[in-house]
């Protein structure tokens, strides 16, 4: 069996916390026997980065790794790409609005594709938040010519060697099938669950959202246009 790393970035999410890793943990251990759970605390202020620490304490299977600061999502998947050793890896929010069950909905994909992405079939968390995903879903397609219904989709899986081509710069996390297709993998969209938070609160508003999509997406094509294609010849 392969191993597999979880990934959840984390801020402010102290009352989900302990949660999210039983989840993980059950969802995990009666499939792989070998795996490991990423939580890296981006600069939290309410107590989540100590619980994280004592819950990392107790447990080998369990990661931790701490910012000085807010750095926002995109460098704290980045640090996890960096630190994960799992031949499979999945991505998901610290919020409890996907479940870890679903991984075994998208694993099978990985026979076929180099990355899954989730698409919410229902979305869970008010309206502003559903048309400010669909907007931003659409600008975003336009702009870099892609296909992906939802982007945002917190829940991903990856082969390691998607996540190890990564570069990423500030606000990349929105586009990460995209990027996965310009450095050449495949990706798939397959439908996953979507609940809405029992505790705490969302960190994005529709504003902010859709500025800084906007100027990545342009970002993002840039990068798409100017990607380096090369073939060597044959040896003699």
């Amino acid at each position: 069996m392969k191993r597999i790393s979880v990934i959840a970035p984390i801020y402010n999410e102290k009352e989900n916390i302990q949660l999210l890793v039983e989840k993980i943990k059950t969802t995990l251990k009666d499939r792989f026997t070998s795996y490991e759970i990423i939580l890296v605390d981006d600069g939290s202020t309410d107590g989540s980065s100590e619980l994280i620490e004592k819950i990392a304490s107790t447990d080998p299977h369990i990661k931790d790794y701490h910012f000085t600061k807010n750095n926002g999502q995109t460098a704290a998947l980045s640090a996890g790409f960096k630190y994960c050793t799992g031949d499979i890896v999945v991505t998901m929010d610290s919020d409890l609005q996907t479940d870890p069950e679903d991984i075994y909905l998208m694993l099978p994909y990985l026979d076929k594709y180099d990355m899954v992405n989730g698409k919410r079939t229902t979305r869970e968390d008010g309206f502003k938040r559903k048309i400010s995903s669909l907007i931003g879903n659409g600008v975003r397609n336009f702009i870099t010519k892609d296909n992906i219904k939802d982007t945002g989709c917190p829940l991903k899986l990856f082969k390691k060697e998607v996540v190890k081509s990564f570069y990423l710069y500030e606000g990349m996390h929105r586009f990460l099938p995209t990027l996965a297709k310009i450095n050449g993998f495949s990706v798939v969209e397959v439908p996953v669950h979507h609940f809405d938070r029992m505790y705490g609160k969302s960190k994005y508003g529709v504003w902010n959202r859709l500025w800084k999509g906007l100027k990545d997406a342009f970002a993002v094509r840039w990068m798409s246009k100017r990607k380096i294609n090369y073939v060597l010849k044959e040896s003699r």
